[in-house]
């Protein structure tokens, strides 16, 4: 049935594709209709890949019906709220524990038991409280102080069962039922559970300035041992964090300066994309000129170093001594000796004679796919002037990915709090055969247990279930992180793809920009996502599940850590080397394709075939152009991300007379400084990802020119004369353009 389902659909999409190809293809054909030059290229719309475009959108669907399983089942306070040894929630609003939003460990000396890491749960009692305790108390010095003082009572009671007010029965008794902890130790809140609060003083681990406690069993403890249960605990919770004294302090501060000066971070941002904006202008230019004075200014750092080297070899070699070589005196620690020696200096002066002249030769050989690179840059720089909505297309492309992440994330969290509350028998009795096995709360003291196992308890552990859905949360996860990642790559598939027909378009044009069709980004945007959607789908999941394995693998490695066996270490290292080089192969094939899927309208393989074969045609240009622009980009980068933090310095750190007043005062000024530095850096990324591609586009589109035309009046090249005069080719006018000339 689920075949013929597909099978059905897949022949409703064909025909519906059909019908539009056709109609497309009459609308086309009467635009060429009395033009002498019409360009073909855009001409060859249809559906492409249908049977993934049927398969993607049925797993969108099926994304969909896992997110309101998740919701139907989850309940995102299990995740925020702690959760006591009654299943109950700390700080959960109309509940008992509505005004108690803090878990109180009753024993925390149990959390460094190794059942922590296997149960993922402190075998002890945990109660939600309102407040940690301040002070060192055991059970036995209370009863004892009590009856002079009911204040120690009532202080000690906020820290014992609801239920319990009988402050006169036998310790044993209130100890064997855990009724009241048998201490307590001076805490504070750490991720809403009570930590002991330690402090170092001249190198020595404190609690409330003592080093040392009762245990309330008649011992003495070190405040070491707490120390230990707790990183214990803290590492189940939050991943290995040690200690966080003063992290609530910090936090409230840094929030302080954003709310403070979060009106001139804006203005900051704002500056950095007029800027990013100003210089991809300029490119047009400026990329010869930048390019040429970096190069020559490495040709003269390299004939500096190589002077220098020779003046110290020189000097050097007249010394006595002069012929001790790096052989005699072996390996030294102090790489300072190595100076002292003549033959150090002349290995310098080779090696950097031997760059020098790599340099020169490849600029002498390749200096015209040089300019070619530069050419290409400078026609990039008018192609986003002319097109000047492609530089906001990011923002398109961030919104949907942000909303692929908040359903990702909310998905995940709905499915790790799904289930009802699952007890476990907790005992400290090594030898217990009911531990770890589940329970229920309310027959436990009825049962045998208690009887076999003393001291044990029947405790929340976490929430689960038995029925198929909650036996698959894990591989659910999986689902549900295979499909987010797919989503995101087909997002960003999808705005490559929209970017290179609209640059395409410009390329294409014969006379820009009068030919240049109208809407350049939109109708680019509706071709790929109306004929295109399955064949942006197929080289994100390509994509999607290289990244998936290299996540597992991470996650093996992180798993693997404390492990000793070399083999396998070394295997799992060469797993994550060649996955990582493949993902970034296909990130670059997948790019390719995309543009030339906008180009001619094939399908994925066949795209992603015909612009691997056209780079290998044309390696060494492919290898120039790429150097060369990611070198003027990442020069760019630099310039705006340093320019803008350079300006955001001298302002925060009131340097600038003339604003000096208007400068809000802040806590720490590196906050905004280095929100201002960041967020340049990512509008300068984003700017410089579209022309980026936009270069990446005219390229192919360069090297399809030169392969498919021949300057005829048929077949001109769609170049621009830059480049038809670097390459020395030229377009042949008609005979009745050359009889309008002569007129």
């Amino acid at each position: 049935m689920w075949t013929t389902s597909v099978r059905d659909a897949i022949h409703v999409h064909s025909f519906i594709c059909n019908h539009i190809n056709k109609r497309h293809a009459r609308t086309a054909r009467r635009r060429c209709n009395g033009k002498k030059k019409c360009n073909s290229s855009f001409i060859l719309w249809g559906c492409t890949d249908v049977l993934c475009c049927v398969i993607f959108v049925i797993v969108i669907l099926g994304y969909i019906v896992l997110g309101t399983v998740a919701w139907m089942h989850g309940d995102p306070r299990k995740v925020v709220y702690p959760t006591d040894s009654y299943g109950q929630f700390c700080g959960q609003q109309e509940t008992p524990n509505a005004n108690k939003a803090i878990l109180f460990y009753f024993n925390i000396l149990q959390c460094a038991n190794p059942t922590v890491l296997i149960n993922l749960q402190c075998p002890t009692t945990q109660l939600c409280v309102s407040k940690c305790p301040d002070r060192f108390a055991t059970y036995i010095d209370m009863q004892y102080n009590y009856r002079r003082n009911k204040s120690y009572w009532e202080y000690y009671k906020q820290f014992c069962k609801q239920d319990f007010n009988n402050p006169d029965k036998p310790v044993s008794q209130v100890l064997r039922d855990e009724d009241c902890p048998s201490m307590i130790v001076p805490s504070r809140p750490f991720l809403q559970r009570c930590f002991p609060d330690f402090i170092t003083r001249n190198g020595t681990l404190t609690v409330a300035n003592q080093t040392s406690f009762k245990d309330g069993h008649g011992k003495t403890r070190s405040v070491i041992d707490l120390r230990e249960a707790a990183k214990q605990e803290r590492t189940v919770l939050s991943g290995g964090i040690t200690s966080l004294l003063d992290a609530k302090e910090v936090g409230t501060k840094i929030f302080e300066d954003y709310a403070s000066s979060w009106f001139w971070i804006l203005i900051g941002l704002v500056i950095s994309m007029l800027v990013s904006l100003i210089f991809i202008l300029l490119l047009r230019f400026t990329a010869g000129i930048l390019f040429w004075m970096v190069i020559f200014g490495v040709i003269a750092a390299v004939g500096y170093g190589i002077w220098h080297c020779y003046w110290e070899y020189s000097s050097l070699k007249g010394k006595p001594d002069s012929d001790i070589t790096i052989s005699d005196i072996g390996f030294q620690t102090d790489f300072r000796v190595y100076l002292q020696l003549s033959q150090t200096w002349l290995i310098f002066m080779i090696s950097l004679a031997v760059i020098e002249a790599i340099i020169i030769l490849v600029l002498i050989f390749l200096r015209n796919r040089v300019r070619i690179a530069i050419a290409l840059l400078k026609e990039g720089s008018k192609a986003v002037g002319c097109i000047m909505s492609t530089l906001f297309y990011p923002i398109i492309t961030f919104l949907l990915l942000a909303l692929c992440i908040a359903y990702w994330a909310v998905t995940a969290v709905f499915l790790a709090s799904s289930g009802d509350a699952v007890y476990k028998v907790m005992s400290t009795l090594p030898d217990c055969k009911y531990t770890n096995l589940t329970c229920d709360p309310e027959t436990f003291s009825q049962s045998n247990v208690t009887t076999l196992c003393p001291g044990s308890q029947c405790t929340f552990a976490f929430y689960g279930g038995e029925s198929l859905y909650h036996r698959y949360i894990f591989v659910l996860q999986l689902c549900n992180l295979l499909v987010f990642l797919w989503l995101v790559n087909f997002t960003i598939a999808l705005g490559q793809c929209t970017l290179a027909g609209a640059f395409a378009s410009y390329y294409w044009a014969l006379r820009k920009p009068e030919d240049i069709p109208p809407c350049p980004l939109g109708s680019s945007f509706g071709r790929a996502l109306r004929y295109h959607t399955g064949s942006l789908a197929f080289g994100a999941l390509i994509l999607s599940v290289v990244q998936f394995i290299r996540i597992i693998l991470e996650y093996l490695d992180h798993k693997l850590k404390g492990a000793h066996n070399a083999c396998t270490r070394f295997l799992l290292c060469c797993l994550k080397c060649c996955f990582w080089c493949l993902e970034h192969f296909i990130k670059f094939m997948n790019r390719n394709a995309y543009i030339m899927i906008s180009i001619y309208g094939k399908n994925f393989c066949a795209s992603a075939r015909d612009a691997f074969f056209l780079l290998m045609r044309n390696v060494m240009r492919v290898a120039v152009l790429d150097k060369v622009t990611d070198f003027l980009l990442f020069l760019g980068k630099l310039l705006i991300s340093g320019s803008v933090g350079v300006l955001a310095f001298f302002f925060f750190t009131r340097q600038i007379p003339v604003i000096q007043e208007e400068v809000p005062s802040l806590n720490y000024y590196w906050v905004p400084l280095l929100t201002v530095i960041f967020g340049s850096y990512m509008i300068a990324h984003g700017f410089f990802n579209v022309y980026a591609m936009c270069v990446d586009t005219l390229f192919l589109c360069f090297l399809l020119d030169l392969e498919k035309n021949d300057g005829s009046a048929s077949r001109p090249y769609y170049m621009p004369g830059s480049l038809r005069a670097i390459l020395n080719k030229k377009n042949h006018k008609r005979p009745e353009e050359k009889k309008k000339g002569r007129k």
